[in-house]
């Protein structure tokens, strides 16, 4: 037996080696912070877009995602007609950033 057996055999007797699935347990954690740091967010604010969309009405001031500011004269299912000005258009639902102010409510007597 030589001197460099012997060495090889205390150098794998005295370091003690983690268990496997401690490796796992960053990638957990990382997964776990992009979840609430960046999927929970972007569903919450797809969901309350989805609710912008759904409350569209008829004299709701909207912005585009284009810039355009107008009136909402027509809600129909996936368009909306505004009028901006002096110009008429029909625009995709989808298109809708924010409602700046909601249009008079009307009640039925």
């Amino acid at each position: 037996m030589n001197f460099a057996d012997i060495s090889g055999f205390f150098a794998q007797t005295t370091q003690p080696t983690a268990p496997a699935w401690t490796g796992f347990v960053p990638l957990v954690l990382m997964v776990v912070v992009f979840y609430f740091l960046l999927i929970r967010p972007q569903q919450k604010k797809a969901k309350e877009h989805a609710n912008v969309l759904q409350s569209l009405r008829k004299g709701d001031r909207v912005v585009f995602a284009g810039g355009i500011v107008g009136e909402v004269t027509a809600v129909k299912e996936k368009h909306v007609n505004v009028r901006s000005g002096e110009s008429k258009f029909e625009i995709l639902k989808s298109a809708v950033t924010e409602v700046t102010e909601r249009g008079a409510e009307t009640t039925l007597a």
